[in-house]
């Protein structure tokens, strides 16, 4: 196989990168240790917590600072000469990332994603949560999936083990996913070394993000090159055993230029027999800022992934056939599949330019461009298929495999251009957002089913030695299996205004139009089919300050879903008459500062998904629209410093999410949706002993869920605890050890289907050593 053929290189290459990675930092940190200049600037930031101290500017605010006249820059390179000692240069018109909005260890005070607009989040009429790069830092956590555990109203779904997949308010999504405000949908595992944060905004906003979000979107904030200077490089280790590196360098050029680089390199096993993961990526930014007032920042990223795909286990049927069934009962660390055939490879290249300008009339205009291009394939032998769909048997004897593969190749081109335009009219004040968006997104989508010894689509095994190696020849079956082209160009056009009445209240309402034009191109019979969808989405909210850290919101949002799903990879002539699905989120929320570095926030809500398509009986390919799902539910969350010492982010969510209408002859009205718990609890808590040690507790708390909406296997609740201790030995040094499943729990983390249910972690021990210099 291509995989075992290589491995010698990638060892070779593993090695060498080791052993140099560490030289390097070793030799950067005495280099470091050399320069007090560097000593005193690590030393005073590692000691003391920062405490936030800009806030979004309020109009009144940035109207006088308008109003005074700038000093020249060459006013400005005189006054540098005459100083008493050098000052290290800076942009002019670049902040740091943090100043820009606040974020502070785990508190973040503003956003721009949200309203496009930077605005404080107590002032966001929606339920937001942020999670900080110094929170991805301290709980060691390498995945978005993970990530969101703590966030409230968010569960993992395995993704067949290929690709992030989130079930946000009872909707499953593969594909709202975004980068720094630009759709990033392809199916991939996206990596958190380049991060400054991560931005999960909750209930559908088509207004702002365009069709799909139906519960909610995922937007990755980068690190980017705002002059601030930084060079960090880490190792990690874990007890699988296996290793990872990162390197973030970057500074300030000159005052009109800036430059970063982020790197990561990780090859790594599993607690899952046989389960290997080998990746890299870097991201190299630019910003260039010719005045006061102008900024165009570069980024590209390239992504490779390769590691065995991997579904977890299946369910044992209980005798009578009794529901619901649970997990069959093995070792955490056992492979059901072929892993020499069970393997994923995605290659992923983002380009971004993003100009922005304020015009200091009350315009400004920000346009960003990306191009992305995504190469994925993979390949899966794994429980599924036969009699029992792939489930162990009543005398637990045997079980069936099945096997396919996906080439989804796509590339992107999006052009979004926001102008916001701040007034006094009268009595109230706007921040009026306008603009546009054009996007094209083609690719490919061919599929081909797996026969073992090239005759039969399943084989069975014995589930206490489910590995098997049998000769697996893949084909496109030329009916079910996928193999088409697609093209799909659209347009959208947005207004929004954010009104001030009073210090009391605000306004906002919005509107956004999208013209969706999909084709599709079937390769075998040259068949081209094609679907419009012209999509209106509306956004109202309203924001009610009796106290300065204190609001009240309300919020209405719609969101549309166009017939070709979430991944919009072919059409049918079923789809091609089917309307879009359509969400309707209602929600009240309360969003209080309980000092200024402390958030609280809690919301409910009612989330309607209508126009769910259920197969025609009658008319085969052909579907019903009367499918529909609710989820009601309560969310709250607290964010920041309880002391100066003590910081925590976490929350609770009670999920109520169930089937209203029939959706098929199993997936019945009353039925819970699948991988959605009633309630959730998770927390994070770091204490900061003295300036050297500091450690941290959490705990994500799941009460039971199905694996599926047809509600046939539960999956038994389960209590997680992690613990880190970090050590930071000086202004360069720091190494922290982090735990995941302190207590060495037996639990099922989440699922794909009844039949691929996936074991959690036992215990297992992280270890990363950090030279700042």
């Amino acid at each position: 196989m291509t995989n075992v053929g290589c491995w010698v290189a990638r060892f070779g290459r593993r090695s060498f990168l080791l052993s140099t990675s560490a030289v390097v930092a070793f030799g950067a940190g005495m280099l470091a240790n050399s320069s007090s200049t560097f000593a005193q600037e690590s030393r005073s930031s590692d000691t003391t917590l920062p405490k936030v101290t800009i806030d979004a500017p309020t109009q009144t605010q940035t109207r006088r600072r308008r109003a005074s006249t700038a000093a020249p820059r060459t006013v400005r390179s005189s006054r540098q000469v005459a100083a008493s000692a050098p000052t290290p240069k800076h942009m002019p018109s670049v902040n740091s990332q943090d100043a820009k909005t606040g974020q502070s260890g785990y508190i973040t005070q503003s956003i721009t994603t949200a309203t496009r607009t930077n605005t404080p989040l107590i002032n966001v009429p929606q339920s937001v949560t942020v999670l900080t790069k110094e929170f991805i830092k301290d709980t060691a956590i390498l995945s978005i999936g993970e990530a969101t555990r703590y966030v409230p109203g968010v569960i993992y779904h395995q993704g067949e083990g290929h690709r992030d997949d989130l079930v946000i308010r009872g909707q499953r999504t593969n594909a709202d996913f975004f980068t720094n405000g630009i759709r990033d949908d392809v199916q991939y595992f996206r990596d958190v070394y380049n991060l400054q944060r991560l931005e999960v905004l909750k209930g559908p906003n088509a207004m702002i993000f365009g069709r799909g979000g139906g519960g909610g979107v995922v937007n990755r904030v980068l690190k980017e090159a705002d002059g601030t200077s930084v060079r960090e490089f880490t190792v990690w280790g874990n007890s699988y055993p296996g290793a990872r590196m990162t390197a973030d360098i970057g500074q300030a050029i000159n005052e009109n230029w800036a430059a970063r680089f982020n790197a990561m390199y990780e090859n790594t096993s599993s607690y899952r027999d046989f389960v290997h993961l080998d990746r890299w990526a870097v991201n190299p930014t630019v910003t260039f800022a010719p005045n006061d007032t102008t900024t165009v920042k570069l980024s590209y990223e390239h992504l490779h992934d390769n590691r065995t795909v991997d579904r977890g286990v299946p369910s044992q049927i209980r005798p009578g056939n009794a529901f619901p069934r649970f997990p069959y009962d093995t070792s955490s660390s056992t492979f059901f599949g072929n892993p020499l055939l069970s393997y994923a490879i995605a290659d992923v290249d983002i380009g971004m330019a993003i100009i922005e300008h304020d015009f200091e009339n009350g315009f400004a205009v920000r346009n960003a461009t990306q191009a992305a291009n995504y190469n994925k394939f993979y390949q899966n032998v794994f429980p599924g298929g036969g009699a029992n769909a792939g489930a162990v048997n009543l005398a637990g004897t045997s079980s069936n495999l099945s096997s396919y593969n996906n080439e989804t190749d796509r590339s992107n081109l999006f052009n979004r251009t926001d102008v916001t335009y701040k007034f006094d009219a009268g009595l109230t004040r706007h921040t009026v957002l306008f603009g546009g968006e054009l996007g094209r997104q083609s690719g490919l989508n061919y599929r081909q089913s797996g026969f073992f010894n090239g005759v039969d689509s399943t084989i069975t095994v014995d589930p206490r030695n489910p590995v098997s190696y049998v000769p697996v020849t893949f084909r496109n079956n030329g009916t079910t299996d996928a193999n088409n082209t697609y093209n799909l160009n659209l347009g959208a056009a947005f207004l929004q205004d954010q009104i001030e009445i009073t210090r009391y209240l605000q306004l906002i309402a919005g509107v956004r139009f999208d013209h969706f034009d999909l084709s599709s191109r079937d390769r075998r019979t040259g068949v081209v089919l094609g679907r419009v969808d012209d999509l209106v989405s509306p956004r109202a909210g309203i924001v009610y300050k009796p106290i300065d850290n204190l609001s009240i919101y309300g919020s209405y949002s719609v969101s549309y879903l166009p017939s070709a799903g979430d991944q919009f990879s072919a059409l049918s002539p079923g789809l091609v008459i089917a309307p879009p699905e359509k969400f309707v989120n209602t929600e009240i929320g309360v969003k209080y500062d309980i000092v200024p570095r402390l958030q609280f926030a809690a919301a409910v809500y009612d989330l309607d998904r209508t126009n769910q398509r259920i197969a025609d009986p009658v008319n085969i390919g052909f579907f019903l629209l009367n499918g529909q799902t609710k989820t009601r539910g309560f969310e709250a969350s607290l964010a920041g410093y309880i002391t100066d010492a003590w910081q925590v982010t976490g929350g609770y969510s009670y999920t109520d999410a169930r089937i209203a209408n029939n959706l098929s002859a199993t997936i019945v009205a009353g039925n819970r949706v699948g991988l959605v718990p009633y309630n959730t609890f998770s927390v994070w808590n770091k204490y900061q002993f003295d300036p050297m040690w500091a450690g941290g507790i959490g705990v994500i708390h799941y009460s039971n869920f199905f694996a599926s909406s047809d509600n046939t296997v539960r999956l038994p609740e389960f209590t997680r605890v992690d613990a880190a201790v970090i050590l930071t030995l000086n202004p360069t040094w720091r190494a922290q050890l982090n735990i995941e499943n302190l207590f060495d729990q037996k639990y099922f983390s989440t699922a794909d289907g009844n039949n691929n249910l996936m074991p959690g972690s036992p215990r297992v021990f992280r270890l990363q050593a950090t030279a700042r210099f």
